[in-house]
């Protein structure tokens, strides 16, 4: 299975990137995902089912430690063979 999450962090900084928003950037971008697309007001990354249940623990714990007060994140199953969203994030489907 194939997984998409799409994040952000705050508080917002415009003027500088704060710690919490670098750490979330270094997670992401060193684990072992395909498709890393970081930015100012959202990143998205795409891999794996474990590689990216791995890289969310690994973001949540150290961004939060990093000083982020809060963490918004949507996780989608994607189809493998088109790369487009199934239709269903976890934890809404059909049971």
């Amino acid at each position: 299975m194939r997984l998409r999450v799409e994040f952000t962090t705050e508080p917002f900084d415009l003027d500088e990137a704060p710690a919490h928003a670098v750490v979330a950037r270094e997670v992401i971008q060193s684990a072992q995902l395909d498709a890393v697309d970081v930015g100012p007001f959202g990143n998205t990354a795409e891999g794996g089912a474990d590689a990216v249940l791995t890289a969310v623990d690994a973001l949540l714990r150290r961004s939060l430690a990093a000083g982020a007060t809060r963490v918004s994140l949507q996780v989608n199953v994607i189809d493998e063979a088109i790369g487009d969203t199934v239709g269903k994030a976890i934890g809404e489907g059909e049971k």
